[in-house]
């Protein structure tokens, strides 16, 4: 299993806003239509739960992505995820415009994507991530690759990274023993 390397544990001490893409990171990345037409997705519910426990240590949780679904909103309703930025193929500009109401840098955001669309963000955040299956391009650009891929724990396994540099995994454990 690939260890975060120091300068993305140093990174991930500063992290008070973690955005996430959608599709390949909180989902395999695989679209599935029903006979009448309805789009489905699967989400992981360990990578839901990650993100009620980074949450109650106080760091917010959002989603910049390309596509728009109901059922990603209603996910983020679930979760208490806000902002919720939908239908963006530009990632950065939309995070700029978050920036703009909101009192963070960019080197306190840390970013999980996948593919292209979220290549110029990973760039630019403090702390950028890619899932195990994110593409070579941001393997080489993000500071950590999960050991997980999206959909399948790579959230979940980036909240415990962070979780764990800001010396608040303890606090979480303690809470369930």
């Amino acid at each position: 299993m690939a260890k975060p390397s120091a300068a993305a544990i140093d990174a991930a001490k500063k992290i008070k806003l973690l955005l996430l893409d959608v599709d390949g990171v909180l989902t395999n990345g695989k679209l599935y239509y029903g006979n009448q037409g309805e789009e489905l997705k699967a989400f992981d519910i360990q990578d839901g739960l990650g993100i009620k426990l980074l949450q109650k240590q106080g760091i917010q949780v959002g989603i910049i992505t390309g596509r728009s679904s109901a059922l990603v909103q209603r996910r983020a309703d679930e979760l208490g995820i806000a902002p919720v930025v939908q239908g963006r193929e530009d990632k950065l500009t939309a995070l700029n415009e978050l920036l703009e109401n909101m009192d963070i840098t960019m080197d306190e955001i840390a970013f999980i994507g996948d593919d292209f669309p979220d290549l110029a963000v990973i760039r630019r955040v403090g702390l950028g991530i890619t899932p195990a299956n994110g593409t070579a391009p941001l393997a080489a650009a993000a500071l950590w690759q999960t050991n997980r891929s999206g959909g399948d724990g790579a959230v979940r396994e980036a909240v415990e990274m962070i979780l764990e540099a800001q010396g608040k995994w303890q606090n979480v454990l303690a809470a369930y023993q």
